[in-house]
């Protein structure tokens, strides 16, 4: 018996271990592959029966929650008023993104939430917002680009060791970047998330894994990117590399990216179907309808999220190991977060979702990455565990002009004197994303001292992105 016999039952989510479990040990007690599937249809058509005991107690009880949750009432009404929460970084951030933080806690399912100072307006959940919910998840409270995260790898390499022209051929040479962009398939490298049998569990992923394949190691477009530059370690850090990284600067790798095309079609797929789910939600809170987590279709965006966030992670991996083998190298440190996920987290004695969309977890001793901008600087920090902030801090510098306003407002050679005063070498880039556009990341860092602690600091010197509307 395996999975591919579980799932042709229709058992879906939680259910298909559940099922297998069951199954494999009815298997060792003598019974035929045919006598084992139709005890599995019995469970299915009547799981009542066989919660009393025995081997099909467990899916049983799973089939009926599952059934439950789904059959459940639906109550969209919004509270009156938003719950309170945290704020840091007030002074930093615009109206429009505090109307939506608001509007995100004064949802049925809403418990806690904490707005991070990069915080601006976001789909949904505002970007720099944290909510934790009861039960539910919220597909644009995750955001678009599912995974989103960084990555940093320390080389044993001296700043000077790579000068820049070398530098920015390394990058043309192992980076793609922009929508539907990926590597020529002679040039792909694998990676274990693509062999993984979560494809197989879901037509949606199924339909979904050539284009992940096809995009493996590459970076979107937007804010990702790829660069070389000095990390600094002011003094040794026990934790840090075994506590073997000597203090002193390094060449280091810093990068971007998410999960592609795959992760936006997820998120679109699913917000569609939370959407229907809440006909009657309020209109100003449709791109926050969630999914029960329990139900069918909530396990299912559960499943293929965390598939998304493994397949970022990768993409990561890929870039990393690209540069790194071309220098012939083995870094000494890597770091890596993602910034656009939930996850099931203790909050006040209970457990609930923790959305973060453009927000770094930040529990008490994990190390995190705070970058800046393409010529300003990025932090390897450490959590600090602040409940308030539900062990998070902010995700990067934070917009404070939009894209098209960027576009219209900033001249193009104030922004290139910004980049050659930094000594800065830019491949690719638009002026939406010019350093301008966001806000100082010093300002950033200095209110969120009580979230995080910083450990290191990186500062960009060869930076590549996918070509903007206008590039720099």
């Amino acid at each position: 018996m395996n999975g591919k016999h579980i799932t042709k039952l229709g058992f879906q989510g939680p259910a298909i271990g559940l099922a297998l479990s069951a199954a494999v040990r009815r298997e060792a007690a003598g019974l035929s592959r045919s006598d084992i599937l139709d005890e599995l249809r019995a469970v299915q058509a009547e799981p009542q029966a066989y919660t009393a005991g025995g081997v099909y107690a467990e899916l049983a009880a799973q089939l009926l929650s599952s059934r439950g949750a789904a059959q459940a009432p639906a109550s969209a009404e919004l509270r009156p008023s938003p719950l309170p929460y945290g704020v840091w970084g007030a002074e930093l951030i615009d109206q429009g993104a505090r109307d939506q933080m608001d509007m995100a806690m004064r949802l049925p399912i809403s418990r806690a939430g904490a707005l991070m100072p990069d915080a601006h307006v976001g789909y949904g959940l505002p970007i720099g917002g944290v909510l934790a919910t009861e039960d539910a998840v919220i597909p644009y409270g995750v955001g678009v680009d599912i995974g989103c995260s960084m990555m940093l790898s320390v080389l044993p390499l001296a700043p000077g060791d790579l000068n820049t022209e070398e530098a920015r051929s390394l990058l043309l040479r192992h980076t793609r970047f922009g929508a539907g962009v990926g590597f020529e398939k002679r040039d792909r490298h694998d990676h274990p998330v693509l062999h993984e049998s979560t494809w197989r569990e879901q037509p949606l992923l199924r339909h979904l894994f050539d284009k992940a394949e096809a995009q493996i190691g590459s970076s979107g477009s937007g804010n990702h990117f790829v660069e070389f530059g000095t990390f600094t370690l002011t003094e040794r850090d026990p934790e840090l590399g075994g506590g073997e990284l000597d203090a002193g600067e390094y060449l280091a790798v810093l990068s971007h990216s998410g999960s592609r095309g795959f992760g936006a079609q997820v998120a679109g797929h699913f917000t569609g179907v939370a959407q229907k789910r809440w006909p009657a939600l309020d209109k100003a809170a449709q791109k926050l309808a969630w999914l029960p987590l329990g139900s069918e279709e909530g396990e299912s965006y559960w499943q293929a999220m965390n598939l998304a966030g493994r397949y970022a992670l990768a993409n990561h991996d890929l870039i990393h190991a690209r540069l790194a083998r071309a220098l012939g190298v083995r870094p000494l440190v890597q770091v890596q977060n993602s910034h656009n996920l939930a996850w099931k987290q203790q909050v006040g004695g209970r457990e609930l979702i923790v959305h973060r969309k453009g927000a770094t977890p930040a529990e008490a001793g994990r190390l995190g990455l705070i970058p800046g901008s393409m010529a300003d600087p990025g932090y390897l920090v450490r959590g600090r565990g602040n409940a308030g902030a539900l062990q998070s801090a902010s995700h990067g510098a934070g917009r404070q002009l939009g894209r098209k306003a960027a576009e219209r407002t900033l001249a193009k050679k104030d922004v290139q004197a910004y980049l050659k005063d930094r000594g800065i070498t830019l491949i690719g880039g638009g002026i939406d994303e010019a350093p301008q556009a966001y806000k100082r990341i010093e300002d950033v860092i200095a209110r969120q001292r009580d979230l995080v602690d910083l450990v290191g600091e990186f500062r960009p010197r060869v930076v590549r992105m996918d070509t903007g509307h206008e590039d720099v």
